[in-house]
Order: structure tokens, then C-alpha cells, then sequence
């Protein structure tokens, strides 16, 4: 991730080309980017205002900007009237104002006016690349003064004063020595009033006190009235653009700005008039002059303000904005429409990753991840063949009578939250959870991975699957649930079954046979084949020799079962087969001096306590019970409040 998607996340807003922001978010934004970066505020401001000349020069305004005047200064003077026209487009555009006032021939002051206070380092960087890239010249900048400029009947102004200094300047791009011959030719050519006013049918003259001196031949026809001499300006417009009182100095303040005049007598109509155009002050004659036109944008206008083509000059380039402009309105709609459809693209790609994310990971649930890999990518998955791996079945023991007494929502929560805990041992354990069907719980090891060591996974799940049965209660009785766990070990096959709801599904004796071994087990305990126990008993599990049983289909099994690991037994159920030969490392516990602990289910601590047992040969060992076990353990019952194993550390 870049520093730039680092400072949109850290801001945490998107941005359009074509939509307006609250200077709020702009803040933020470089307040993001500050603390992403680390540089400061200034400097951040200063390196956007270049980074912003660049971005314009490489989004098609570069033609625009290296036309707009013939050398710096006026390059500067003609910003205002660019900012105006940009307005167009970017209608909630609040553009500060510029103007330049020569300090000798390689120096200039820069006025700088905004609304937006703490802006003025973004000039500087947008300067210094105008002068490099456009003139090859290099600016200095010097901020002389920060001021508030109060502006009557307009926003307070932010008035910035720098000095601008031109290195390796040619000065003939200052100085313009060309004198006009004409000037000075007398007379004769002059136009007299009326010819001027038929010429530049737009425009109007008046003087410091504001009063009209002159007008074009068009003006009192859009006003709709005949004027009289020396009307008053403010009485017929309003300045709307730079915002401001109609007053003469604030004219001469902004005079580098185009101006914008609203025609009072018609505020209530449809759509109100304005003249755009420029004040010229003609010192030697104290006298100002607003050169205009209509500010027409579109055909719809025209016929709104009841005003035809043919009421503007030829020369008036306002005919050509307005055909133009109504080209352009199209292209705009589109463009920003086209920027919001990608905007929202890219927000649905992004939910749609989202959503596919949570897909792939229910089906990973479902079935193993290379085999649902597969099926995405529409390939049949073909039935495998595993030649060891480990089977544990589970089940609830009295779980019909559970669901006799209780509601099915009982049973749903129930089954809900004991399922929650199977399904996070199943990640800590490593092995695959193949399905539930009712009580019924059943995870392989081995499978869709072959794995070397697999049962060894399965025993520490089964022992976790006691104790964490043990934490949910029935909602018939309200005590601990118990359950009943079979494992067998052995080869199977495994494949995808069904196409409308595909499972992944184990199939083979030994699946026959880990169900059996469930289905013969006793609550609260883990049953294990002959198979399984003898990949688990050199591993410091401990054990309990059931002997010999019948299980159907299979007919004598010796079987055992699973009682813990060193350090962490079982707490098993007070039931017969507490008196069974207790096994470790495939040898009875019956010799010797050993310790023997007592697991408490309910806050997990071993106590050890030491007991003396009779030294025999494995031979004279009786194979149904283990009579010396069985006194021992008798007498430990009256030291603990659960029951007891043992334990060879």
C-alpha cells in the first residue's frame, strides 16, 4: 500500500474528480498525509501546489497554461480571469484572486487574496513550477506580510504579500519597450461617441461617484429601460463577483479579476442577467470603464432572457462559449457520470471481494480447500484413496430423551454451542471435521492431507471433546452433557458426492469401524480400537484394557479405552470399568513406587499423592481386571472429591 492509499485509509474518505468537498475534508486529508509522511504542514502545501501544476499539465490544461500570458507577470494577471472561467465547470469553486505590482525590473509583490485562510505555501509550490516550466526562469519567494483584508459586503480576505524574485530572466519578457505608433497620431482616426458605443455595444463608463458616463448601444436594451445621465451605477447592477460592495476602491483592489454585474430590475424573473467582463481604470480621465458581454452558457438561456445570437458581436467569442458550452454540458454529464459508475465499481469490486471471502470460507467448511478449489475451478474432483488415517465418531449420550423433554429451539442451542466448541478445537488440532448429522460428530485425521501422524491428533481432540462437553449443559436436567467417543484408524476412500449439494464424504470399513467403536463405547469415555492403540501407546497416553467385547459385524475386538496424557487426564465417570488395568507405554501400572493424581474437572488442578504398589510379573497379571489397581484406587477415593488415575511422570 502506497503512502497515498495510507493517507485516504487513515482519513478514511474517498475522492471524485468531479465532486466538491468541504474544506473539512481537504484538512483532513493533508493532516493525513502530514502524519503518514511525517513532513510538515508547509512544506506538504507547497509540494501539492507543484505536484498540482503537474497534474493539470498532464490532464490537457497544459496547452491552456503555456498560452495564457507572454511572460510571468502576466501569466499572473490573467490567473483570475482563467479561475472565472473554470467556474464553468466547477460551479462550488470559491477561487482566490491575484494581482502583481512591480518592485523593479527582476522583483515583483505578489498579492495573494482568499477566503481560505492558510493556504498561501500551495502559491509558492504552483509559482515556482509556472516559472520553471513554462518561462525557465527560477523563482524565489518571500512572504513580506499575512493580513486580514476586510472586504464591505464580502467575506473577510486573507491578504498575502510576496516577494517574487526572477533569476536568469531575459527582461524583454517583462518589459514590453513596444511602443504603439499609433497612439500618438492624432486625431483625425478617433472614433466619436456614437460610433464607439455601435462598435463595443457592451460596455459602460463611470466615473469615482459611480454614475454612468457612457454605455454601449445594448445595454439599456437588456435593462429594458432608457437611461438617464449620470444614473448611478448601484442603483441598475450588483457586483456578485469578487464579493463585494459596489464601491471604487474595492474595484481597484481586485481590478485583475474578471467581474461579474447582476442586473437588479430583473431578479424575479426566470433567470437573472449578469455581464461578465473587465474594469479598466483610465487614470488621466478618473474615469472607469466595464468592457462586457452577457454571460450566456447556453441556447436555454437565450430564450429565457429573451436575448438572440445576433444581439452579440461577431467578434464576441460568447457565441462560440454558447454553442461550445452546450457540447460541453453533455461531455461533463457523461464524464462525471462515468467517474461515479468507476467509483462505485470500485466500491462493489471491493464488497464483492468481501462477499466472495465469506463465500470461499463457508466453503472451506464445507469441504476441504484443494477439494473446493477444484470445483470452482469446474474440474471433477476424483475419489482418493488413503491408506492410513485416523476416524472419531462421537454422539450424545441420552440425547433422545434430551430431545423428548426439551423444545426443538432447546436442542438447536444446544447442539449449537457444543458444536461451536468442537469446531475451534478442529483448528487447533488439525483435523477435518467430515459432518453433524444430529448428536452425531465425526472428524478424520489423515484426510484431505495425508499425514503420517494422524492419530495422535485425534486423541487430543477426542480428550478436549470430553472436557469441552463437560461446559454444556442439558436443557432437560441442567446438568454437564456426556458423550460417547469412538476411534479407529485404518485405510479409506474419499470423494465428492452429489452435485446440487456436494459433500465430501469417507467411505470403508474403517468408517464402519470408528462407528462401532462409538456405538460400543460407555459415557464419558473414549473408546478406541485395537488399531488405534497401537499407534498411540508409545506416545505417553494412558489407557484402560477393556479386554476383549463382541462388536457387531466385526465379532472379538480387544479395545481400550483412552483415559489421557501425561499431565492431563480425564476425569472419568464413576462407572465399572474405574476398576480396568490402567496402561502406559503398553505396560500395566502395576509396580514399583508410582504416583497417582487426582483431576479435578471443575478447576483443572492435579493433586499427586503417593501410594505404594506390589511389585508382579506381567504373567501373573489376571487379563479381566487388575484386583491390585482396584484396592489402590480404593483407598484414594476417600483423599480427593473426583476420581483418580495414574499418572508416570
Amino acid at each position: 500500500m502506497n503512502k497515498w492509499e495510507k493517507s485516504v485509509l487513515h482519513e478514511g474518505t474517498d475522492f471524485l474528480v468531479f465532486q466538491s468537498y468541504h474544506d473539512d475534508k481537504t484538512f483532513a486529508l493533508v493532516g493525513a498525509v502530514c502524519a503518514v509522511s511525517g513532513i510538515p504542514l508547509d512544506t506538504v502545501l507547497e509540494v501539492f501546489g507543484e505536484y498540482f501544476v503537474q497534474y493539470c499539465f498532464r490532464h490537457g490544461y497544459d496547452q491552456l497554461l503555456r498560452t495564457l500570458g507572454k511572460d510571468f507577470i502576466s501569466f499572473i494577471q490573467n490567473l483570475d480571469a482563467l479561475h472565472a472561467n473554470l467556474q464553468r465547470t466547477y460551479s462550488k469553486l470559491r477561487p482566490p484572486s491575484f494581482r502583481c505590482e512591480r518592485k523593479d525590473a527582476d522583483s515583483v509583490y505578489l498579492h495573494y487574496f482568499t477566503e481560505r485562510t492558510g493556504l498561501h505555501p500551495i502559491v509558492k509550490g504552483v509559482v515556482k513550477v509556472v516559472a520553471r516550466e513554462i518561462y525557465n526562469q527560477v523563482a524565489e519567494m518571500e512572504v513580506i506580510s499575512i493580513s486580514k483584508q476586510q472586504i464591505e459586503g464580502g467575506l473577510d480576505q486573507e491578504h498575502v504579500i510576496f516577494l517574487v524574485k526572477l533569476k536568469d530572466i531575459d527582461k524583454k519578457k517583462i518589459l514590453d519597450n513596444c511602443l504603439n505608433v499609433f497612439q500618438s497620431n492624432g486625431s483625425q482616426t478617433s472614433l466619436n461617441t456614437s460610433h464607439f458605443c455601435k462598435a463595443f455595444p457592451y460596455h459602460i463608463v463611470f466615473d469615482e461617484n459611480l454614475e454612468i458616463k457612457q454605455c454601449g448601444d445594448m445595454i439599456p436594451k437588456i435593462l429594458h429601460m432608457c437611461l438617464k445621465a449620470n444614473t448611478s451605477m448601484t442603483t441598475l447592477f450588483d457586483i456578485t463577483h469578487p464579493p463585494m460592495k459596489f464601491k471604487l476602491e474595492n474595484i481597484l483592489t481586485f481590478i485583475n479579476s474578471v467581474f461579474y454585474l447582476g442586473v437588479k430590475n430583473n431578479k424575479n424573473a426566470e433567470t437573472r442577467l449578469f455581464l461578465r467582463g473587465q474594469m479598466l481604470w483610465i487614470d488621466d480621465l478618473r474615469l472607469m470603464m466595464y468592457v462586457c458581454s452577457p454571460r450566456l452558457s447556453s441556447l436555454l438561456e437565450l430564450k429565457q432572457l429573451n436575448i438572440y445570437l445576433s444581439d452579440i458581436p461577431l467578434y464576441d467569442v460568447t457565441r462560440e462559449l454558447i454553442l461550445l458550452n452546450q457540447q460541453r454540458i453533455a461531455e461533463i454529464d457523461i464524464a462525471k457520470k462515468l467517474d461515479e459508475t468507476t467509483a462505485e465499481l470500485k466500491i462493489t469490486s471491493r464488497l464483492l471481494a468481501e462477499e466472495k471471502q465469506k463465500t470461499d470460507n463457508l466453503l472451506f467448511q464445507m469441504l476441504p480447500q484443494k477439494v473446493a478449489d477444484e470445483l470452482k475451478n469446474g474440474r471433477t474432483v476424483k475419489a482418493e484413496k488413503f491408506a492410513d488415517v485416523t476416524v472419531l465418531f462421537s454422539d450424545i449420550v441420552t440425547f433422545t430423551d434430551i430431545a423428548a423433554a426439551c423444545t426443538p429451539l432447546d436442542i438447536v442451542r444446544m447442539l449449537n454451542e457444543l458444536y461451536q466448541r468442537f469446531d475451534a478445537r478442529t483448528s487447533e488440532h488439525d483435523v477435518y471435521k467430515v459432518e453433524t448429522i444430529g448428536d452425531a460428530y465425526m472428524v478424520v485425521s489423515g484426510v484431505p492431507e495425508a499425514k503420517k501422524v494422524h492419530a495422535q491428533p485425534i486423541a487430543k481432540f477426542a480428550i478436549d471433546m470430553i472436557k469441552e462437553a463437560s461446559n454444556v449443559k442439558s436443557p432437560a436436567t441442567g446438568k454437564p452433557l456426556q458423550i460417547r467417543v469412538g476411534i479407529h484408524s485404518g485405510p479409506v476412500v474419499a470423494g465428492v458426492v452429489g452435485v446440487k449439494m456436494p459433500r465430501y464424504c469417507l467411505f470403508g470399513d474403517t468408517v464402519n469401524t470408528a462407528s462401532r467403536m462409538e456405538s460400543h463405547g460407555e459415557p464419558g469415555r473414549i473408546h478406541i480400537s485395537p488399531t488405534s492403540y497401537s499407534l498411540l501407546k508409545d506416545d505417553h497416553y494412558v489407557f484402560r484394557d477393556r479386554q476383549c467385547i463382541e462388536v457387531k459385524g466385526k465379532g472379538s475386538l480387544h479395545t481400550y479405552f483412552l483415559v489421557g496424557e501425561n499431565g492431563r487426564l480425564l476425569s472419568e465417570p464413576e462407572d465399572i470399568f474405574r476398576n480396568l488395568t490402567i496402561l502406559k507405554n503398553d505396560i500395566p501400572v502395576n509396580g514399583s513406587v508410582t504416583e497417582t493424581v487426582s483431576y479435578d474437572n471443575y478447576n483443572d488442578e492435579i493433586t499427586p499423592i503417593k501410594i505404594n504398589v506390589v511389585l508382579q510379573d506381567d504373567g501373573q497379571i489376571p487379563r479381566n481386571n487388575s484386583n491390585i489397581v482396584d484396592r489402590e484406587t480404593k483407598n484414594l477415593k476417600t483423599r480427593s472429591r473426583t476420581s483418580t488415575m495414574c499418572n508416570l511422570l
